[in-house]
């Protein structure tokens, strides 16, 4: 049985494009980045933990495959995470506004004998944001709960000038990278 370690909607709605049956598992993992640590590494890590840690729940069920995964907005090397209210969302905002950065998404399988990853990373071009931009799609509440403080599924997309990468790698779930892991354990995808 295939579980996702997520209550992320994009997710569930991503995985669903595969046809295969999976439950969702409701995983707390600390999102905190170690000191040293690269943006990659720090995703790669977050999305592990997060399988593991739905594994863990899971006490052995057998046959069990868990996916974990983890997507963070990168700009200058710091990671941008959840904005904490508006002004820290418009504050990111800001910093994106005509500028390119990275989505970096790791998605992890792991079972009872073993695990791998994939990791995508995309690059995204902001449109230059004037302060009535940033007000107005702020005042939306789109940016909320989400890594960079914006959802490129939604309105946020209007945000973005150009995108080098996986669609999807941004929304939270890069398919193909998923598709390739899924089959690696014998799933069809």
């Amino acid at each position: 049985m295939l579980y996702l370690a997520s209550q992320s909607p994009r997710r569930r709605e991503l995985l669903q494009r595969f046809g295969i049956p999976f439950a969702a598992l409701d995983v707390d993992v600390p999102e905190r980045r170690a000191a040293g640590e690269s943006p990659q590494d720090y995703v790669v890590r977050v999305a592990r933990d997060k399988a593991k840690a739905g594994l863990a729940a899971l006490d052995g069920a057998a046959g069990a495959l868990v996916l974990g995964s983890d997507t963070e907005v990168v700009l200058d090397d710091e990671v941008f995470g959840k904005p904490a209210d508006a002004a820290d969302a418009a504050a990111m905002l800001r910093r994106l506004s005509g500028r390119t950065h990275d989505v970096v998404s790791a998605v992890w399988c792991v079972g009872a004998a073993r695990e791998r990853h994939e990791l995508c990373v995309s690059k995204v071009r902001f449109a230059p944001l004037d302060e009535a931009a940033i007000a107005a799609y702020v005042a939306t509440g789109e940016p909320f709960g989400k890594a960079g403080a914006y959802a490129i599924q939604g309105r946020g997309a209007i945000l973005v000038e150009h995108l080098e990468g996986s669609y999807s790698g941004v929304m939270g779930l890069p398919l193909f990278e998923t598709a390739r892991l899924l089959r690696g354990f014998g799933l069809p995808a």
